[in-house]
């Protein structure tokens, strides 16, 4: 089996804490805390969990546009965290991102064409004119036509927008694309065209994606395994199909069962019913994270952190982060019902 294209081992975010009276030193906030993955080259890996949990900081962590407090990021089996300045430039042209505001990551003063040719330039990939005859290629890929090499960013919608910052992410031939909610700021109606673009240029090109989201339909549409992610670790890591079917962490349940389904006949299950918030990063619960929030939790839960082990779903890796996972393994998930 060939290495993955991708490799997070330990990976940790830690930001300094705020001092407050009579506490001199401030406890750090663990906003990655230990998280460990692969993305196999040609695969999409989705990232899911509430807002604050992580997901975005980590996918920045991969490229370095944050720098990790600890742990290990492996491209193509170089460790990008030791790599100097010089090389690390040339290694960001094999990995790129969308970012989830299309507005906030173009320069307004930069036209549209000065954008997606950004990246060539600062690559030096081509002379002039091969660079220009790049741009209108890229335009073309990402359905937009050359006139818009000419337009300027408030002169789009959100929907062109965002397909420029598509074009300047894949401008230098890149491998793997970490996108970043790419579709949350878009209106409804042009997210489905956002995400079959995604699809059909990791055909066309051979892309590698992390894709962070909020959306499950979007994720289970355009993933091939699923990571679910909750107060900066991952709890639950699987094939797309076992994690929407067969979920094994109360979290993931709660997740799936806060889609709503249209049905009228359907009942609303409870089980996407949370008490409480998301914990603090800076003081999470002893034993497992969840346990607060866990209609399941018994004294084990509150007293040990469960790792991330592997449990035997149909002969295929299922990892998940609960001490009562074996409880879930015979019982399907059913959408608007109770486990």
């Amino acid at each position: 089996m060939t290495a993955p294209l991708v490799e997070i081992r330990g990976l940790e975010i830690h930001y300094p804490g705020r001092r407050r009276l009579l506490r001199p030193r401030a406890a750090p906030v663990r906003a990655v805390d230990g998280v460990t993955f692969d993305i196999r080259e040609g695969e999409t890996l989705g990232l899911v969990g509430e807002s604050g949990c992580g997901k975005s900081t980590t996918g920045r962590a991969i490229l370095r546009l944050i720098e990790p407090t600890g742990g290990a990021v492996r491209f193509d089996g170089r460790e990008l965290t030791a790599l100097p300045a010089e090389e690390l430039r040339q290694a960001r042209r094999q990995m790129q991102m969308i970012f989830q505001d299309p507005y906030a990551s173009l320069n307004p003063r930069m036209s549209v064409g000065q954008v997606i040719r950004e990246p060539l330039d600062l690559h030096r990939l081509g002379d002039r004119a091969e660079r220009r005859r790049r741009v209108r290629e890229l335009l073309d890929l990402v359905g937009l036509g050359p006139e818009f090499a000419d337009r300027y960013p408030h002169q789009l919608s959100g929907g062109q927008r965002q397909r420029v910052g598509i074009a300047r992410a894949i401008a230098t031939n890149p491998r793997f694309i970490v996108a970043d909610e790419p579709i949350s700021a878009l209106d409804v109606s042009i997210q489905a065209q956002v995400v079959n673009l995604l699809a059909d240029l990791k055909r066309q090109l051979g892309l590698t994606y992390l894709f962070i989201a909020h959306d499950l339909a979007m994720v289970r549409y355009l993933s091939d395994r699923v990571a679910v992610m909750y107060l900066g670790r991952i709890v639950e890591l699987a094939g797309r199909d076992t994690v929407f079917r067969r979920p094994l962490h109360p979290y993931t349940r709660a997740l799936l069962s806060s889609v709503p389904v249209p049905d009228p006949d359907r009942a609303p299950g409870r089980d996407g019913i949370l008490p409480g918030d998301l914990p603090n990063p800076a003081d999470p619960p002893a034993g497992c994270r969840f346990h607060p929030r866990c209609p399941f939790a018994t004294d084990a839960c509150r007293q040990q952190d469960p790792p991330l082990r592997e449990v035997g779903v149909g002969g295929r890796a299922h990892l998940v982060a609960c001490h009562h996972a074996d409880l879930w393994l015979d019982s399907p998930h059913q959408q608007g019902t109770p486990a």
